[in-house]
């Protein structure tokens, strides 16, 4: 009779263990999307900003053309991408067009100090500012995004929450990983 409580008293401490690792892996998981969820506010946060400084920039000067059907064609790359799911190659894929779009933004911004009406004008002054601010929160959410992921992809990985995410099919998955070569720093000559 003894024998019979201990083994229902083991089921049920390992049934609770089972249950309470997957009810965290879940959470976890959750909180992955969540953040995935933040980086694309922020994405869209700045692909919102980017019509208003086109139009600001259009409507102060005779500008260089090329620069704006750049920043517009870049744009329109970027709001074309359709995330269909959280895996690296979404991550690659939006953040290729993200990267695209930000670096012509900036060259946007860098071209404009030859036009110091236009520097001096409050909408711009004020637009710059939301792209500044919008820049550090796509770092931040970014930066959130991969500490979820890594929370997320440690649970799945180590013993013994991996034994339920081997059962329940949970995976690993990849965060946001650095370019080639930008581990090293730019030599400057003069």
């Amino acid at each position: 009779m003894k024998k019979s409580y201990i083994i229902v008293a083991i089921v049920i401490l390992v049934a609770g263990w089972f249950i309470i690792t997957y009810n965290s892996l879940v959470k976890k998981d959750e909180k992955v999307k969540n953040k995935w969820s933040e980086v694309q506010n922020a994405y869209q946060r700045r692909m919102d900003l980017i019509p208003s400084l086109v139009n600001v920039v259009k409507g102060s000067t005779n500008y260089e053309q090329t620069t704006l059907v750049e920043v517009t064609e870049a744009r329109s790359k970027a709001a074309s991408i359709n995330v269909t799911g959280i895996n690296a190659d979404s991550y690659n894929q939006q953040a290729a067009a993200q990267d695209a779009l930000a670096a012509s933004s900036n060259k946007l911004l860098v071209t404009i100090e030859k036009y110091p009406e236009l520097k001096s004008t409050d909408a711009f002054k004020g637009l710059q500012v939301q792209l500044e601010g919008t820049e550090r929160r796509i770092k931040f959410a970014r930066k959130d995004f991969n500490a979820a992921i890594a929370d997320y992809t440690n649970s799945v990985q180590h013993i013994p929450s991996s034994i339920v995410a081997a059962i329940m099919g949970f995976q690993p998955k990849d965060g946001f990983q650095a370019d080639t070569g930008t581990d090293k720093s730019v030599e400057i000559k003069f």
